[in-house]
């Protein structure tokens, strides 16, 4: 379970996502320009670059194919590559002292994994892995971060989306600390929902559990709040979301507020 002691290391590690977004929010927004080359790709950020912009990091790319359980990332590892997902999902996990092992975010074919190298750090601060199978299209650093230097349009998109990821991981910090465990399930289900574009979720109840700090049976008891509400349908190692409204509704201010900033600073 997520006690006091490590909910204030958590925060400790997050990055302040309220002074973060400020300082993106301040950068140029993205211009649209036109785009007609054919990209093989469905990550959003890849598509809303100019042919230009794309051009710099098509001699880089690397089509790949991850699997559920792919490690993409372990904490204090060189950042050797970044991956813009064209599916599925990664989550974010902090590892803390005692070895507990905390879902802190999720990136899926809106974002791109590695962002952390856009602001100089050279290392993971947390392991990345594979939740739901996806292509992905990787990039050496080397390569992203001399396009970044040539592009200032390209710089100012990635610089968004780390902005958008921290304020997502906020949000996380927020719900540890304040919301009911049903809420905080409702979020987190929400956010699987976004990415794999499917009403059926593939998700256990351990899972779930190391997402929101709690044991087995809180997550149980949480999943018969929200079927009570005909929001989802739960079976052995798999949630479905029969109503995508009454869930947000369920979730209230846990979710909500990232997905807002995609919007207005990246479209």
């Amino acid at each position: 379970m997520l006690d006091h002691n490590a909910s204030h290391a958590l925060n400790e590690r997050m990055i302040d996502p309220a002074s973060f977004i400020s300082c993106v929010d301040a950068l140029p927004r993205p211009v649209d320009l036109p785009r007609s080359r054919d990209r093989s790709t469905r990550n959003m950020l890849l598509n809303h670059l100019s042919d230009d912009d794309y051009d710099l990091l098509r001699p880089h790319i690397e089509r790949v194919s991850l699997s559920v359980g792919t490690v993409l990332a372990r904490a204090g590892e060189p950042i050797e590559t970044i991956c813009f997902l064209d599916g599925g999902l990664a989550g974010f996990l902090d590892v803390l002292g005692d070895g507990q092992r905390l879902v802190i975010g999720v990136i899926g074919r809106e974002g791109v994994v590695g962002w952390p190298a856009l602001m100089g750090n050279d290392r993971w601060p947390y392991d990345v892995e594979v939740r739901a199978t996806c292509d992905a299209q990787r990039v050496p650093i080397a390569a992203l971060l001399a396009a970044t230097a040539v592009s200032p349009r390209l710089n100012t998109l990635l610089l968004r989306f780390a902005g958008i990821f921290a304020a997502q991981m906020g949000r996380t910090i927020v719900s540890n600390l304040i919301h009911s465990v049903e809420r905080r399930t409702a979020r987190w289900i929400l956010l699987y929902h976004d990415r794999v574009e499917r009403d059926e979720i593939t998700m256990t109840h351990e899972e779930l559990g190391n997402m929101l700090g709690v044991r087995r049976a809180s997550i149980t008891s949480a999943l018969h709040v929200l079927e009570g509400e005909n929001a989802i349908r739960g079976y052995r190692g798999r949630i479905i979301v029969r109503d995508r409204a009454a869930l947000e509704a369920f979730a209230g201010d846990t979710y909500g507020f990232a997905e807002a900033e995609y919007r207005r600073l990246i479209g």
